[in-house]
């Protein structure tokens, strides 16, 4: 007995403080079904034991205490909780109760309801006047929060039509929008401010708010579920007339509500409003199910702190708490190092979660996340889960922070952070194999080195076969190798081969370009080869040196130096020319300066290929765009030219024919 009581007294102790961090500090420090749970076991006990339940049980109360910044206010009616349901059983077995206490066989008629999972509040109307708004505070007891509420444009400060009762509490629950709780956190962080953990904590932290102002500013809204008080009675014969009377009287009332003619249609309801939950706009966290006919109602009555004619039909937990066991780091096939937690594993959200990405080191650091941290984790839908809040309470001694590698993990190269992004990045493009399906498909592209034959799935199955390691393999595949992947009989082999042979001889930016030097596009690569006209001089230029090339800026500039730094992305450019790759001197434009900055538009049918005139253009500094504006310099016009060309006359641009611009390209480069 001991023992037992020792168990109560934590559980007790627990579901107080998790209630006050909840409900009144608004920073709660375990998710919603840890919660339950501690509740549903110390529910058990005290069921075995009476006895040893007492008045300040959470079992006896209904929330938390009220805020003492606040005025209190004292329900005339007490707000109660709703008892759970967590599966069909438990549906089931409440519709079994009802029908007995009821003493009928008959199916019941019940109203099913989202359950928005937001702060219940009471709203007090005289004359049909908005005079008094208040919290659900402890049940009995709340907050008055008239002010703040009063900011709220969902809420009506006068009701509509002439028949509503003298007095009447209309009690409803108030949530903040997904994308407006996004957009809020999002500016939040941005100003180095406080971020909300949920859109209830969001909403329940803008209605705490002593200055009304400050609540006004906040996307709050509402919807109205039920009538507490009221000066007349029987005016409603059913709980669905009761809503659509208050949806009469200006008060928003849930538009997913539904009138259902049994406990299998409910059950139905709630599958549905599952389904719909990530397209509703709001967060709900189960279906409400209450039987429709007051005087039903009335004659079930109420146990200590809930009806009998209603119940909540929770969601599997979007929400668990696990322990972090290890922080890794997963390189993408661009090269970007992604911080993954590995988790205990836990049940959530329907699957059992390992693992869940943090985004970038920024957010670990944000969030100060560490190895042995116990953390609450959450997942939507389908949604990747992801990692909400650390609980510092449960913090182990000697943590520390976790730092970004300077290394890859997968193949040892340097790893760079520019100072504009909060992306880690893999500097070996060329060799690192988390990286090598998409530098293949790169390196093979029409616009590099122009491979035909070797696209996504051939690529794929080459690496799976171990035939590339690295890029220099491809010129090293043998016929036999080919022909024993799917869909590449003898002849698709040959061609691919011939490909290959036949892309060695290309020109030095488009194989500046098929290296895949991330932010280095065709243009920058034509640049590049244009400024220092061989390899060997862009390999062994300083970052000042590459900042001095058009176009390039200091991130590209670090992007290029931190690329050729590594000897293995350089042993792989010696592997390529060995074995037969190529290209003529590069010639550096001496004539560069007269057409830079110029802006030309291309349109219609050229008679040369538009990619070969473009890279014309921008081999003497000229900039091609794709649309025609008012800081054009030049559209050359080919046949059929269609809308570019009626702008440009229209805005007064000089249009040139292929004959006119070749004479422009002839005077500034004689």
């Amino acid at each position: 007995m001991k023992d037992l009581q020792t168990e109560l007294q934590t559980l007790r102790e627990a579901l107080i403080e998790h209630s006050y961090r909840y409900y009144v500090l608004d920073d709660p420090s375990v998710p919603d079904a840890e919660y339950d749970r501690l509740l549903l076991r110390l529910k058990q006990i005290e069921a075995d034991h009476p006895e040893l339940i007492t008045p300040d049980s959470p079992t006896q109360r209904v929330g938390g205490v009220a805020l003492s910044s606040f005025p209190t206010v004292q329900h005339e009616q007490p707000m109660l909780s709703l008892e759970n349901a967590f599966d069909d059983a438990d549906v089931h077995a409440f519709n079994k109760r009802i029908c007995q206490r009821l003493k009928i066989n008959e199916p019941i008629t019940y109203v099913c309801e989202p359950k928005i999972d937001g702060v219940a509040v009471s709203l007090l109307y005289e004359k049909g006047k908005l005079i008094r708004a208040a919290t659900r505070g402890d049940g009995f007891v709340g907050e008055d929060i008239t002010q703040n509420v009063r900011t709220l444009r969902s809420v009506p400060l006068q009701l509509r039509g002439k028949d509503h009762p003298e007095k009447i509490e209309v009690r409803g629950e108030i949530y903040m929008p997904i994308t407006d709780f996004n957009a809020y956190n999002q500016k939040a962080h941005t100003l180095g401010e406080k971020e909300f953990v949920n859109p209830r904590n969001a909403a329940a932290g803008s209605l705490r708010q002593l200055d009304p102002k400050i609540t006004a500013k906040r996307p709050l809204k509402l919807f109205c579920y039920a009538i507490g008080k009221i000066s007349e009675e029987n005016i409603f014969s059913t709980h669905y007339d009761m809503l659509m009377q208050l949806k009469a009287w200006g008060f928003p009332v849930n538009p997913e509500i539904e009138h259902v003619t049994d406990i299998q249609n409910c059950l139905v309801y709630y599958q549905e409003i599952q389904h719909k939950r990530e397209t509703l706009g709001y967060e709900i966290d189960g279906a409400v199910y209450k039987v429709d006919s007051l005087i039903q109602q009335k004659a079930l009555g109420f146990v200590t702190q809930a009806p009998r004619w209603a119940i909540a039909h929770k969601f599997p937990a979007r929400e668990e708490i696990t322990q972090v066991q290890d922080i890794a780091f997963q390189v993408s096939r661009t090269g970007a190092l992604t911080p993954v937690a590995r988790l205990a594993p836990v049940f959530v959200g329907g699957v059992t979660v390992s693992n869940a990405s943090l985004h970038n080191i920024e957010e670990v650091w944000r969030k100060d996340i560490r190895v042995g941290d116990t953390v609450i984790i959450r997942r939507a839908g389908d949604v990747i889960p992801y990692l909400v809040s650390v609980v510092l309470d449960k913090r182990p001694e000697n943590t520390k922070p976790i730092a970004f590698p300077k290394i890859c993990p997968v193949c040892g190269a340097e790893v760079i952070k520019p100072d504009t992004e909060i992306v880690v990045r893999c500097t070996g493009g060329l060799f690192c194999r988390a990286q090598l399906k998409e530098t293949i498909k790169h390196f093979a592209a029409r616009k590099a080195m122009n491979i035909d034959g070797l696209g996504d799935k051939i690529a794929e199955q080459l690496i799976e076969h171990n035939f590339v390691k690295e890029i220099p393999d491809l010129y090293t595949l043998q016929l036999h190798q080919l022909i024993g992947l799917e869909r590449m009989g003898e002849k698709s082999a040959q061609n691919l081969i011939a490909a290959l042979e036949t892309s060695k001889q290309t020109t030095l930016p488009k194989f500046l370009y098929a290296l895949g030097i991330r932010e280095v596009g065709e243009a920058t690569a034509l640049n590049l080869a244009s400024h220092f006209g061989q390899l060997e001089k862009i390999i062994s230029a300083s970052q000042a040196d590459l900042e001095g090339v058009s176009d390039i800026g200091p991130v590209v500039a670090q992007n290029i130096a931190a690329f050729f730094r590594q000897v293995h992305n350089c042993e792989i450019i010696k592997k390529l020319q060995t074995l037969g790759v190529w290209w003529n001197e590069h010639v550096v434009s001496q004539t560069k300066q007269i057409l830079d900055k110029k802006i030309f538009v291309l349109t219609g049918t050229l008679s040369h290929p538009r990619e070969e005139v473009k890279a014309t253009l921008q081999a003497l500094g000229a900039k091609v765009s794709g649309s025609v504006s008012a800081k054009t310099d030049y559209v050359v016009a080919g046949e059929d030219a269609g809308s570019k060309l009626t702008k440009a006359q229209a805005l007064g641009i000089t249009i040139l024919s292929e004959e006119e611009l070749k004479e422009l390209l002839g005077s500034v480069t004689s």
